[in-house]
Formats: C-alpha cells, sequence, structure tokens
C-alpha cells in the first residue's frame, strides 16, 4: 500500500480502537465512516473549485452535524441516516437501514471534526482514497470473529484472475456476489493500466463498464462506497440490492467475475404448528437453469452461465462438492461441459481465505452457441493445492505465487498450452467418462505423506485439521438439518 494510503489508513484505526472500549465492532466503525466520509466528500463537491450542485437534501448536509452537540447531535445524526436511506441511487444504497452504532455523542462529534473534517478527501488520489478504504475492508476481514471475511476474497487472488481473463474496454464486467468489490475494482485497475483509453471508453469504463448485485445490505454499502472512493459509478450507484438467483437476468453481459457465497444449502427458518422451528429446502426453480437444487453454489454456477452472452467469458470461484457432488451437480457438470467451453480449473490450496475450512476452486468457462456436438475439448487443471501451505498471518498468500499458473494459463493463447508438473490436459471423453463426471482430479503426491520431513510447520497442520474438522462439522450439521426437515 502508497504511505500516503498506509497514512491515512493508521489514522483512521487508531480510532477505531478507541471506539471498541464502546462495544463497535470493526464492522460497526467501518459503517459509520462510510456515512461520514460520503457526506464530507458530497459537501467538498459544492465547494470552489467544483461548484457542484448537492446530492444531499437539504438539512443533511455536513455542515448541519456542526449545529449540534451532545445528545442533540445523537438525535441529529439518527434523523439524518433515516432520512438518506429513503433516498434513490447511490444515497439510497449508501444509507440503506444505516443506524448510529456510535453511543458516546462526544466521540460521534471528535470522528467528524478531528478525523474525517480535517482531511480534504476530494483532492486526494482516487487511488489514495480507494487503497485506504481497501486497506480497512482488509483489517475488517481478517477480525475473523465477525465473519466479515467471507465478503472478502483474497486480493493476490483475485489479481491473478484479473491478469488471466485481460478485461477489455467497451465491455459490460458483472458479479453477481459482489461482497465489497474485489473484481470490479481489479478490472477496473486492469482496463486503466493496460489500455490506452479514449475519452468515450473513460466515460463507458466509470459509469457503464461495472455492475454487481449483493444480498446483504451492510456488504453492498461497503461495496458502494469502495468503488465511489475509486471515481467509479458517480452518483449512479453500478450495485444492486438483492438476490442475484431470484429470477432471469434482464441483460447479458461479456465477462463475470466472482466468488458466490460457500454456504451448503439454501434454507429458510420457519415456525410449525407445534412452535418448533424447523429448516426448509429452498429449490430454486428456473427455467433456464438445467437443474433444480437448493445447493447455492450449483445455482450461482448456472446463474453464472444464464448472464453471459454468447462468447462471454466467465472466472466462478466453486468449492470442492460443486466439482464432485452427484444427482443436479453430475447433470449441471455434463451440461456445462456440452455447451460451454471449459478450459481451466484452478485448484486452490487451503489457509487462503479469512472464512475457515475452505477448499475452494476456480472454474474459467466461455459460454458458446447451442450445438450437437460439445464444445469442451479440453480442460486444463492447475494443481496449485497439493504441498502448498498457507495460513493468513504468517505466510499470507501473495500475487507472486501465482505467477506460474498465470504464465501456464497462457492467455495470449490457450490453444498454445505446455504441460507442466503441476499443469495438466484432460480431455472431454475421458471427464465424462468419469464417475458423476467429476472434475475432483488430483495427480502428485502429497510429500508430507511420504516423509515426515517435509512436514509443515505444527501451527500450520493444526489449523488445517481445525478448518477441516470445521467443514466437516458444518456438513454433518446441514445433513441434520436436512434429514429432520
Amino acid at each position: 500500500m502508497a504511505n500516503a494510503s498506509s497514512a491515512i489508513v493508521q489514522k483512521l484505526w487508531n480510532y477505531c480502537n478507541i471506539l471498541r472500549d464502546d462495544g463497535l465492532s470493526y464492522g460497526d466503525y467501518i459503517e459509520q465512516l462510510t456515512y461520514l466520509l460520503f457526506l464530507k466528500m458530497a459537501h467538498e463537491r459544492t465547494q470552489p473549485p467544483l461548484n457542484q450542485s448537492s446530492i444531499i437534501p437539504k438539512d443533511y448536509e455536513w455542515p448541519n452535524l456542526f449545529e449540534y452537540e451532545g445528545i442533540p447531535l445523537e438525535r441529529f445524526y439518527r434523523e439524518l441516516l433515516q432520512s438518506l436511506g429513503r433516498e434513490p441511487g447511490m444515497l439510497g444504497v449508501i444509507f440503506r437501514k444505516a443506524q448510529n452504532r456510535i453511543q458516546d455523542p462526544a466521540k460521534l462529534r471528535r470522528l467528524i471534526t478531528d478525523l474525517i473534517d480535517k482531511e480534504q478527501w476530494m483532492t486526494l488520489d482516487a487511488d489514495v482514497k480507494g487503497d485506504a478504504y481497501e486497506g480497512l475492508l482488509e483489517k475488517n476481514a481478517e477480525d475473523t470473529k465477525s465473519g466479515a471475511g467471507q465478503y472478502f476474497t483474497p486480493r493476490a487472488l483475485i489479481r491473478a484472475i484479473v491478469d488471466v481473463m485481460r478485461p477489455t474496454p467497451g465491455r459490460t464486467i458483472f458479479d453477481p456476489a459482489c461482497g465489497t468489490g474485489g473484481f470490479l475494482l481489479a478490472a477496473h485497475e486492469y482496463i486503466s493500466r493496460h489500455c490506452n483509453l479514449d475519452k468515450d471508453e473513460k466515460k463507458h469504463l466509470r459509469f457503464d463498464a461495472l455492475k454487481g448485485v449483493e444480498i446483504v445490505d451492510n456488504t453492498a454499502r461497503l461495496c458502494a462506497m469502495n468503488l465511489y472512493l475509486h471515481g467509479i459509478g458517480g452518483d449512479n450507484c453500478p450495485v444492486k440490492v438483492g438476490d442475484s438467483l431470484s429470477g432471469k437476468p434482464p441483460d447479458a453481459c461479456e465477462m463475470v467475475l466472482t466468488n458466490p457465497p460457500f454456504g451448503k444449502k439454501s434454507s429458510v427458518t420457519v415456525i410449525n404448528e407445534e412452535g418448533e422451528k424447523t429448516k426448509e429446502s429452498l429449490v430454486i426453480r428456473r427455467d433456464d437453469f438445467w437443474a433444480s437444487t437448493s445447493n447455492k453454489q450449483l445455482n450461482f454456477l448456472q446463474h453464472v452461465k444464464s448472464l453471459l452472452t454468447i462468447n462471454g467469458r466467465a472466472a466462478i470461484v466453486v468449492p470442492d462438492n460443486v466439482l464432485f457432488e452427484g444427482g443436479a451437480g453430475e447433470t449441471i457438470r455434463r451440461k456445462l461441459l456440452h455447451e460451454c467451453d471449459v478450459h481451466t480449473l484452478l485448484r486452490l490450496p487451503t489457509g487462503i481465505f479469512y472464512a475457515q475450512g475452505v477448499k475452494a476452486n476456480v472454474l474459467f468457462f466461455d459460454r458458446r452457441p447451442a450445438s450437437e456436438t460439445p464444445w469442451t475439448k479440453t480442460l486444463w487443471i492447475y494443481d496449485f493445492r497439493t504441498n502448498q501451505h498457507f495460513t493468513l498471518k504468517t505466510n499470507p498468500l501473495k500475487r507472486a505465487d501465482l505467477d506460474d499458473f498465470v504464465a501456464c494459463y497462457n492467455a495470449e493463447n490457450r490453444y498454445d498450452r505446455k504441460a507442466s508438473e503441476r499443469f495438466r490436459p484432460f480431455e472431454y471423453d475421458e471427464l465424462v467418462k468419469r464417475d458423476k463426471a467429476s472434475l475432483d482430479i488430483f495427480w502428485l503426491k502429497d510429500e508430507s505423506l511420504e516423509d515426515s520431513a517435509n512436514l509443515p510447520d505444527p501451527d500450520v497442520i493444526a489449523l488445517e485439521i481445525a478448518e477441516d474438522l470445521e467443514a466437516a462439522l458444518d456438513q454433518f450439521s446441514q445433513i441434520a438439518a436436512d434429514l429432520k426437515t
């Protein structure tokens, strides 16, 4: 992170530690920062030399906050949040269901006057503002107890995925589970740095190229602010709040980059006639899906395919069960291999996600027109999991760790790939003959099983065992809930 961004993050984060004494979580603090930063920047835009009209309704602008102290400030701030949450567009997304979490009015005023007001945010470069906010989001994700990490995909992985997908100007890039906006920001950065954009292309990139959907209000708020601070979207928010899986998408796009939520099943808790709580499976049925299932990841995989234009391209992070699960899973894999060119699979190591127990992969495929013959000819699998050991604190994943995968992917010409120890091709006929058309394929020997001298450090082993046990317990709990239903 640049020094300017790092300094701002540290300044903002130091104050968070003060508020934590009052019971404020990292996530709560970032939400309050988001509200106040947005108000301050909206006010700065009305001042010279910009002199723009304010998007904030009269009586709820930044200077109005300085008219109050103590309990009146707390009351006015609460009223302001509720009022702005009813506004359309960007305001509605940023302030949707907003609440004041700062119980001490004196600390709220200090946050306003000493921390936010003293900085001229609009004069800061978009990279500085954006990197500073990204730094806060990453710190929040590191707080594993809050669960915020599930909305934060490791940025090193995102950058590697975008580097091989190579988004181009004039296209629409969509993330149906956008979290805090990592994929959209990385695509924006890639196009800005690698393409010589004309005026129209710059305008399209800023206002129309990037779209996202996020089901969680608080996360959508963070995503909207993240994009806004990076100069994306303007007053028209590129992020919509809603359930991506609820219906067929109205518009197709040229590229999908996404890491959908990893919950195993979609279910709802209901109270039966005896007053007992039970869980009912939510099987999603859509006429554009190949199979009906309550497995959220399988539904997202089908949804991503439906989002793409013909010859549109996708990269989607999926858990291991998507590769081998039977029933609807087998149907969906066979259909995907037939109707799309499923060309690359990246097996990811454990220990890189903030949510524990995650065993994931990245599936790359291109949508193709209807055909009697299957479009997938060869699936290349890169095993980045076997004999790889990462942890969030002592050995976090870095972008350089994925250099070999990026080179093997050979984005310039995918038809001129070369096999290596970790990168192997598998023909279509071989794949569909496997049990349940499973794509869960390994060939490397786990060195830790062969020689105790190659074992990772004890803390790494303990963490991996804990992650496996938590994942297994979660799966058994879901099975028990389904059987009870």
